[in-house]
């Protein structure tokens, strides 16, 4: 019998392309999977056509920006998880976001401000022992400041923060925490974007690292944008200026 048949992954914005992915790969292992996001109809087309075991797959409606919701979300769930994946994200273009507060307040509400009021909710189960890991899936933008994506950036900036804070936080209940802090990938997010075609990961990609997360706080899929995170941790003020 495989290892993972009794265990559930609750997968929170799981209508992302790269979240699709783990769904997928997360049945393959034997997971259970609860996903959760607003277009419940998406997930279920996705899982029709491909084909996937419907006793191992269940589609919640998850509202991340709703917060009053969270805590019913929570407890209405059929199984409460052993593993948490928040995918949820959005993204506006920069000056839109500088000139309209409105999407900027959109960012903050459903990359950081989301994160923190469900996996509060979650991390402060005790009685839920079944719960092993939560991942929370960053940016590259988040790492430094930089003109073209600062205010997307400082909500991914946040959340990996509050990822860090959570890890020490359950250390003690031996929870592991990951942050997947990621570059550009070949989804709908990023459609329409002038990027470096050398650099595109695909979803499937990035998913095998959030499905095979290990025990490192920070996972840079991909060894190029290894590079690129640790030159970016490391390059003065006045170079990081520069940059587009």
């Amino acid at each position: 019998m495989n290892q993972n048949t009794n265990k559930t992954v609750l997968i929170l914005g799981a209508n992302s392309d790269v979240a699709k992915q783990c769904i997928k790969q997360y049945v393959e292992k034997g997971f259970t999977v609860i996903a959760a996001s607003r277009n419940t109809t998406s997930l279920d087309d996705f899982i029709h056509s491909n084909h996937l075991d419907s006793s191992k797959v269940s589609v919640l409606f998850f509202d991340a920006a709703d917060f009053d919701s969270h805590q019913e979300f929570y407890s209405d769930l059929p199984t409460k998880p052993h593993i948490v994946v928040y995918a949820a994200g959005f993204l506006v273009d920069n000056q839109k976001a500088l000139a309209d507060f409105k999407g900027a307040r959109q960012m903050m509400e459903v990359n950081y401000m989301g994160g923190v009021s469900i996996l509060s909710i979650i991390a402060m189960d005790e009685s839920n022992k079944n719960l092993e890991r939560i991942i929370g899936l960053s940016s590259l933008s988040g790492v430094r400041g930089r003109k073209s994506n600062f205010v997307y950036g400082s909500t991914k900036a946040a959340f990996t923060q509050f990822l860090a804070g959570l890890r020490q936080e359950l250390t003690s209940r031996k929870v592991t925490v990951n942050a997947l802090v990621i570059g550009y990938i070949r989804t709908k997010i990023n459609e329409g974007l002038e990027l470096n075609e050398s650099l595109i990961m695909e979803p499937d990609y990035v998913a095998k690292y959030i499905v095979n997360a290990g025990s490192s706080f920070t996972i840079v899929p991909n060894f190029k944008w290894k590079i690129i995170y640790y030159i970016l941790k490391l390059l003065p003020e006045g170079l990081v200026a520069k940059l587009p």
